[in-house]
């Protein structure tokens, strides 16, 4: 008898969002060409002088815009982004103090950049449980964190690993069902662990008359192993608007918290069927140890062991860092120094259910690692006109080209098959990943970047550090419900028609 062996499952067909236009230019600037060219045209009838004159500014205003650099990346953003930093730095905002010395309320450490006009409140869901709500003042946003306790795949099956992918995409595609949902984020952390769990686990069960040889062995397991060993932690941010979709009313805190308590059941519930453990929400207290954490990691031992007494003391007030300074390329909070990365483009082709496997992982080379995938679902009536707009951008820019190209047939051939699968009932979202890594001393920042570079090729992404925006990223990488496009100053539509 032949045992068939089945073939291996693989996943894909993701697609970069573009904007049609000419010689590289997107929408909105290629219509600025053609009107450009226009005016010259009848400029020549005037003056042909001034018609050149006309030509040269045009082409110094385009020209940027018509570079791009391996990430995607134009002249003009790259600009943009620099003499902003120079701005920034000049006025001194690339440096944060707080706690006595700090120009805040004295005697507090609030968080600094984005999350600084953010508050943490406790509520209460339908099973009774608690939890913390943070509220987004700038945006009227309203963010609940869940914490899972993720199976993980050693020893599994590759037919469960399957299934929980599915359940996985089901849990996504039920997002874009979500009333007044914004954005979702899922954080995987990985850091050594302190050991002060299983101190607690062990001294709180241990028998007084336990015969000699047991307490030893348990003696030398609570101080030996938690050497080397790691804690893997996986944090799921929900963002919910604060504004009403339907009539545009601003929705108060307490009617946010008792709106988003009735649906924290369902979520956590169906994400059982992923492999994510069991989901439950995470406390004020939890949030703002966590945060706490991420910008001191010396306090984890600390936090820990209050943690153990059922009680941290810890405000929101107090969850941030004493001070920061941003560099071009790395940031430093505290005692620890961080570099983020960006993902400009995703894994090209088919992957495997494994291709994250290696940059979840703990590395030795890294004191603290995050590993942040941003998605921003759609309703399905806007998913059915993103779907549509995309085939005609993938033909358009097919048809543009001289020669048949490969990636124009592949692109063309990912939107056709994402506009039948959203036909069919499938959701539709968009995905970004941040990583930072985390290390104790500014020496090691350079060991760091190069392990992050070889997770990534691993995993076949392209990363591109954040040069510039290392805090906003670092705030952004936090389990704290922030989007990013909903911070910048640019509408989201112009940017994209660039």
């Amino acid at each position: 008898m032949e045992t068939l062996r089945a073939k291996p499952r693989t996943y894909g067909n993701w697609r970069k969002p573009t904007s049609p236009g000419i010689l590289g230019l997107g929408l909105a600037p290629t219509v600025a060409l053609l009107a450009g060219l226009v005016v010259v045209i009848f400029t020549l009838l005037v003056s042909m002088a001034l018609a050149f004159v006309l030509m040269v500014l045009m082409c110094a205003a385009l020209g940027p815009l018509m570079i791009r650099d391996r990430h995607g990346r134009t002249g003009m953003q790259w600009l943009s982004t620099r003499l902003a930093w120079t701005m920034a730095k000049a006025r001194g905002r690339h440096l944060y103090r707080s706690g006595p010395i700090g120009r805040i309320p004295p005697g507090t450490c609030q968080l600094p950049g984005l999350a600084a006009k953010t508050r943490l409140l406790d509520a209460t869901d339908a099973y009774k449980r608690p939890f913390g709500i943070l509220h987004i003042r700038s945006l009227d946003d309203f963010t609940v964190v869940l914490q899972c306790d993720a199976d993980g795949a050693a020893l599994v099956d590759d037919d469960q690993v399957d299934t929980w992918v599915a359940y996985w995409g089901l849990w996504l595609s039920s997002l874009g069902s979500e009333s007044g949902l914004a954005a979702a984020s899922i954080t995987v952390e990985t850091a050594p662990d302190t050991g002060e769990r299983l101190r607690e686990e062990i001294t709180t069960n241990l028998r007084t008359d336990a015969p000699e040889l047991s307490r030893r062995v348990l003696t030398k397991v609570m101080n030996d192993y938690p050497e080397g060993a790691a804690r893997i932690t996986t944090r799921i941010a929900l963002t919910y608007e604060g504004r009403s979709r339907t009539n545009g009313r601003r929705r108060s805190a307490e009617e946010m918290a008792a709106e988003i308590g009735t649906r924290l059941p369902a979520l956590t519930s169906g994400l059982s069927m992923t492999g994510a453990g069991a989901a439950v929400p995470m406390t004020s207290a939890q949030i703002a140890a966590a945060v706490r954490v991420a910008y001191d990691p010396t306090v984890a031992v600390l936090l820990d062991r209050a943690q153990a007494d059922q009680s941290t003391g810890l405000r929101w007030s107090e969850a941030g860092p004493f001070a920061t300074q941003e560099s071009w390329g790395h940031y430093r909070h505290d005692s620890a120094f961080s570099i983020t990365w960006a993902m400009s483009d995703a894994p090209r082709g088919e992957v495997f259910a494994t291709v994250l496997q290696r940059l979840l992982a703990p590395h030795e080379d890294i004191l603290r690692k995050r590993v942040t995938i941003l998605y921003r679902p759609h309703d399905p009536g806007t998913a059915a006109r993103i779907v549509e707009r995309d085939i005609k951008d993938a033909r358009f820019k097919a048809n543009q080209a001289k020669k048949a190209s490969a990636r124009n047939s592949v692109a063309l051939t990912a939107a056709e098959q994402t506009a039948l699968e959203e036909a069919t009932g499938a959701g539709l979202l968009r995905f970004g990943m941040l990583v930072t890594a985390t290390v104790d001393h500014i020496e090691k920042l350079d060991l760091a970047a190069s392990a992050i570079d070889n997770l990534s090729a691993s995993a076949r992404l392209v990363l591109r550090r954040a040069y510039g925006a290392q805090a906003s990223s670092f705030a952004a990488a936090l389990p704290l419900g922030l989007v990013l496009p909903r911070h910048a100053r640019v509408p989201q539509v112009v940017r994209e028609a660039i």
